[in-house]
């Protein structure tokens, strides 16, 4: 009977066995901080920013390199790496949601006015219910703002410094998420529109399509909301503490 010595000698050298070597088939051994990092993603129920994750991570670790890295290697995984609002997370491969398809939650469709609110508000935000007016042409009912804010795609932002001081709107992290957005940066351009088939050839003269913003701070025509402008129903009481 061979001691265990010589049987740990045949299996960490297969040419031992009297086989051939692939040394191609030898796994290779990957850095640490990738190991540290799928840890993380994994175990997080909610996507993590590369500060939080900076800050579970040793110092010697390059947390950016190490992300892209393994957002190369899950690419053509069933799962990928992606970046939305800014944050890491694991997602089922585009291709693949057709087999989750049955386990999904039938989703409930806007109706056109939700749409064309929802795509001024991304485009144009920060904006009032009487810019949406305009843009649209026509009247926004209460009731398409309110179907918007359940979703928690949009939130109010601030009051314009304007006569009533009307509610300025804009898009939320959860809308991002929902379209796969990094950034609202990342919303389609005027090529991209006209490519898709979303907008025909019959412009007017000049017609530009906004470039995105959805910096989080105030614009100068607008001031901070109150607890009690929060009453109204558009979104969760500020806590006066």
């Amino acid at each position: 009977m061979r001691s265990l010595a010589k049987q740990h000698e045949v299996i960490a050298h297969p040419r031992a066995m009297g086989g051939d070597y692939d040394r191609d088939a030898v796994p290779e051994i990957r850095p640490e901080e990738l190991r540290l990092l799928e840890a993380l993603l994994f175990a997080s129920a909610e996507p993590l920013d590369e500060k939080t994750l900076a800050a579970r991570m040793p110092d010697w670790a390059d947390v950016r390199a190490a992300l892209d890295r393994l957002q190369r290697e899950y690419a053509s995984r069933g799962v990928n790496l992606v970046r939305i609002a800014g944050k890491w997370t694991f997602r089922t491969a585009v291709d693949l949601a057709w087999l989750l398809a049955r386990d999904s939650v039938e989703p409930r469709k806007l109706s056109r006015a939700a749409t064309e609110t929802l795509a001024i508000i991304a485009y144009h935000q920060p904006v009032t219910r009487a810019e949406i007016e305009e843009i649209r042409g026509v009247s926004a009912s209460r009731g398409t703002l309110d179907v918007l804010l359940e979703t928690g795609w949009i939130r109010p932002r601030g009051r314009r410094k304007a006569p009533g001081r009307p509610i300025t709107f804009g898009t939320t992290d959860a809308f991002l998420s929902h379209f796969g957005l990094d950034s609202i940066g990342d919303l389609p351009g005027l090529d991209e529109l006209k490519g898709t088939g979303l907008l025909d050839g019959q412009l007017p003269a000049g017609f530009a399509v906004p470039v995105p913003s959805d910096d989080l701070n105030l614009r100068e025509d607008e001031d901070p909301l109150e607890p009690g402008d929060l009453d109204l129903g558009l979104g969760p009481r500020v806590s006066e503490g």
